[in-house]
């Protein structure tokens, strides 16, 4: 193995540690760190391990905060610092394998309706509309567990007010 290949590899290692492995109360990892770990040449590294995901039906996956820069303008290295990346799936589940990965399909059908609810509300919903909501299409006593769980993994936050947002 040529020395270039070899430090590519070592780089490709360390961002898969970084991606699969959760180490901040949010999933994935800023584009910052990620330079800081891998170098300023990380874009092309995770170019690389995308397509070494390609036949596990993984991704590598960049999303913007809310507002920081439209997807359709090229990307810079400052807004790939700013941007955060996980390892997603390219394809769906199909329900056995969403039952694998730990959650019920009524707790994942309560994530989307949750979701859905705050973004139809302009990103910002009260959590008891969201708890009323959820205990119609749920058991009653699941709602504000689901919401303290999406909380807690970091899919929706909750401020002071009792506000729930997308985090």
């Amino acid at each position: 193995m040529s020395k270039r290949k070899a430090v590519y590899a070592s780089k490709i290692k360390r961002a898969v540690h970084m991606l699969f492995y959760r180490r901040h109360k949010k999933p994935g990892v800023k584009g910052w760190e990620l330079r800081k770990a891998l170098g300023s040449d990380y874009p092309k590294v995770l170019n690389i391990l995308d397509e070494y995901l390609k036949p596990l039906d993984l991704q590598v996956k960049m999303v913007f905060e809310e507002g920081e820069r439209p997807p359709s303008e090229k990307a810079t290295l400052e807004d790939l610092d700013r941007a955060r990346f996980y390892i997603t799936l390219r394809g769906d589940l199909t329900p056995k394998e969403a039952k694998m990965i730990g959650w019920r399909i009524d707790d994942l059908a309560g994530l989307a309706i949750t979701i859905a609810y705050i973004i139809s509300k302009r990103g910002k919903a009260p959590r008891k509309e969201v708890e009323e909501l959820l205990r119609e299409k749920l058991p009653g006593w699941k709602a504000s567990l689901n919401i303290d769980r999406y909380i807690r993994y970091g899919y929706i936050a909750q401020d002071e007010n009792e506000q729930l947002y997308l985090d």
